[in-house]
């Protein structure tokens, strides 16, 4: 990374971004909101706790910016500081007071991938476990891993969101997105590249949350009943 480049996005960050930048994040399960965007500045993506933006000056680098009151800049911090460098991942090349400077990775979500009918080689899946594999090694713990958090770019897999890779408690939402592509994707969606609506997709997501969230209910009720 060429130092004076970096410097000076992080000089237009504290100087321009930051000033006029206004977001929120009402709820945790949803969406910041993004309220003023300064120009030139352009909205990457949204997440439940941060945005990502980024400036056309600095194409190859995205700044994610937590929303104020939300948790997991620190724990985002040494997740990537434990990763290093890996071609499926970001790299973190600044970090200060809830904004990061990263790597910007190129692609389209398989969550868009479903939506707009572009197939999903067994490639980008192989690609997304063995990254997966690689940060286990770093001592970390893959978790929140689903159709929006990874992305597919000329044919490889990559890992967009890891700010939650320090959470040890079980997380199956990759190997069951990986159960569907296997038993459902590639024989009906692939071969035909059907589309799937987004607010199918929608209620699937919100069902499947709904379900966990049930089980692990029942879960613990079962774990009181039994003490």
């Amino acid at each position: 990374m060429d130092k004076s480049h970096l410097n000076l996005l992080v000089e237009s960050i504290h100087q321009q971004l930051l000033p006029q930048l206004q977001i929120s994040s009402v709820h945790p399960h949803d969406p910041v909101r993004v309220d003023c965007l300064p120009d030139p500045w352009q909205l990457q993506g949204r997440g439940n706790y941060a945005v990502v933006v980024c400036h056309p000056d600095h194409p190859d680098l995205a700044v994610k910016i937590y929303a104020p009151l939300r948790p997991g800049f620190e724990e985002e911090v040494e997740v990537y500081r434990r990763l290093g460098s890996h071609p499926a991942f970001s790299e973190c090349f600044y970090a200060f007071d809830g904004v990061l400077v990263l790597k910007r990775l190129h692609g389209v979500t398989l969550y868009d991938c479903i939506c707009k009918g572009i197939r999903i080689p067994k490639q980008v899946i192989r690609d997304i476990d063995r990254a997966l594999a690689y940060a286990r090694n770093r001592g970390l713990h893959p978790h929140d891993v689903h159709g929006r958090n990874v992305m597919m770019y000329q044919g490889r897999g990559l890992v967009v969101d890891i700010s939650d890779f320090l959470h040890e408690d079980a997380c199956s939402k990759w190997e069951n997105l990986k159960r569907a592509y296997y038993w459902f994707y590639l024989p009906v969606l692939y071969p035909l590249r059907l589309r799937i609506p987004y607010f199918v997709l929608d209620f699937v997501r919100k069902s499947y949350r709904l379900g966990s969230s049930l089980k692990i209910a029942l879960h613990k009720l079962a774990k009181l009943a039994r003490s």
